[in-house]
């Protein structure tokens, strides 16, 4: 069963029913649903479909087509040699097939392309030569390998330029998807259970698809993460290594952002990485937001060379905090660590980027979705701010986002550090806005003497709007 992607969806559909070929690419990482997806929305139903080969060289890969061809009914056909008789194949049996609208689905498409396998050129040649010529085909490709996606088919400065009419970038669910999927499989957490969840998985369905609704979160956490044979516990080298053909690279940027909360600059992850500062590394960095990983973003009143890279990946920092260099496993780590200091500060800072990841959302409580508005960060030596919504009705929202199991209570001191950031940061401000503060919270806001300073409040409900 389908669980939310309407806009996904809806994207499918108007390419199914274009009255021209369409060539529709999909992207997304690892585990993200995108098979799924296209399978369940065609309903499996295909005029032709192949999947790629991991680990297979030219001629394994050229094998593996043919016997789709056969499997599905093409007649009269030999291996072939290169992958342009392959298509030319491929080109005869869509001709032969009466179905109205002939959809084809290659799936894991990256693995497909060997080393000097001439994949891309034939591609170029099926879509160029013959499919647009036509009116009745939809290509739907996709694959993990993103950066090859992106590289290879939306950047392609050769004939593939410009051919690709609906883009799909296949991102985790949002928390109100996880409620959505929860209470299909009858899991019976609460919003602060799921909210948890997220901060640790993030919003893979796959990930969500192995809890186990007779065991607390907690303890699913345990046997996913931390038990000798959790699925997840080595899950972060495959992880990397599918998304990109280099990932040792790619691993050494992620690890050097993760040692830096608020993100590095490129001048940082060089030093810390040891990558040299080339096109190479902006391309691996472009490649790294694209999959959703890194959250790129400048400080208010920077400009965008000083911008800021931002490990934003729930499941690879909680890696790197709990899970990277454990000595041995203890099948019941999770459970014990609720509720200590460790826990805690993991929780205040999880909660931050949950909130990071739903600014749609935060902008939508606020009633400001319809306005114009840039989302910043801003710090100085002795403050910061995390979630900036700069709007273009000359006011700018200040978020402070607090983590708490009740009702968070404003003290005198606290209120004082918040007057003193808030002032702060007006002197740094160029223009004249008017500030907001807005209180984000996971369980409300306390009213006392000190709450009068907040403009606005929003909970942890508010992060689950659609």
């Amino acid at each position: 069963m389908l669980i939310g992607r309407e806009q996904e969806q809806a994207k499918l559909k108007a390419a199914y029913e274009s009255e021209y070929s369409e060539f529709v690419a999909m992207y997304g990482r690892r585990r993200v649903g995108k098979t799924f997806l296209v399978r369940e929305y065609f309903n499996y139903k295909f005029t032709f479909s192949h999947t790629g080969v991991s680990n297979k060289n030219t001629r394994g890969q050229l094998q593996e087509f043919y016997l789709s061809l056969k499997r599905q009914g093409a007649k009269h056909i030999v291996l072939p040699t290169n992958w342009s008789k392959a298509f030319d194949q491929l080109i005869s049996f869509l001709e032969s097939s009466s179905d109205k609208r002939k959809v084809v689905f290659i799936d894991e498409m990256p693995w497909m392309d060997a080393p000097r396998s001439g994949f891309v050129s034939a591609l170029e040649h099926f879509w160029n030569g013959w499919a647009a010529a036509r009116r009745d085909i939809l290509l739907v490709v996709c694959g993990s390998a993103s950066s090859w996606i992106i590289n290879k088919v939306l950047k392609n400065h050769g004939g593939l330029h410009n051919r690709v009419s609906t883009r799909i970038h296949l991102k985790p669910f949002t928390l109100h998807e996880c409620e959505s999927y929860a209470k299909y499989k009858k899991l019976g957490y609460s919003r602060m259970q799921i909210a948890e969840g997220y901060m640790v998985m993030g919003g893979v369905p796959f990930y969500w698809s192995k809890i186990d609704k007779s065991k607390s979160l907690a303890q699913n956490i345990d046997a996913l993460f931390f038990s000798q044979d959790g699925e997840f516990r080595y899950e972060f080298d495959e992880l990397y290594a599918s998304l990109f053909s280099a990932p040792d690279k790619y691993l050494k940027i992620v690890e050097a952002l993760g040692t830096k909360r608020a993100g590095m600059t490129r001048g940082e992850i060089v030093k810390h990485s040891g990558l040299e500062e080339n096109g190479q590394l902006g391309k691996m960095l472009e490649n790294l937001v694209y999959c959703g990983f890194v959250r790129k973003y400048c400080s208010i009143g920077k400009k965008v060379k000083d911008a800021l890279f931002q490990l934003v990946d729930n499941y690879t920092l909680f890696y790197f905090q709990f899970i990277k260099g454990m000595p041995s496993a203890d099948e019941c780590y999770w459970s014990k660590m609720v509720g200590r200091p460790k826990y805690n500060t993991w929780c205040g800072l999880a909660f931050e980027r949950l909130c990071l990841l739903h600014v749609r959302q935060i902008k939508a409580a606020l009633g400001i979705s319809g306005i114009l508005a840039d989302v910043y960060s801003w710090y100085s030596p002795d403050a910061q701010i995390d979630l900036l919504i700069s709007r273009a009705d000359n006011v700018i929202d200040v978020c402070e986002i607090k983590y708490s199991r009740l009702p968070y209570s404003i003290t005198s001191s606290y209120r004082e550090a918040l007057l003193h950031k808030m002032q702060r940061f007006s002197e740094s401000l160029a223009a004249n806005k008017a500030l907001q503060l807005v209180m984000i919270t996971s369980n409300g806001l306390k009213t006392n003497q000190y709450s009068d300073i907040v403009n606005a409040q929003l909970t942890i409900d508010d992060l689950f709007h659609r």
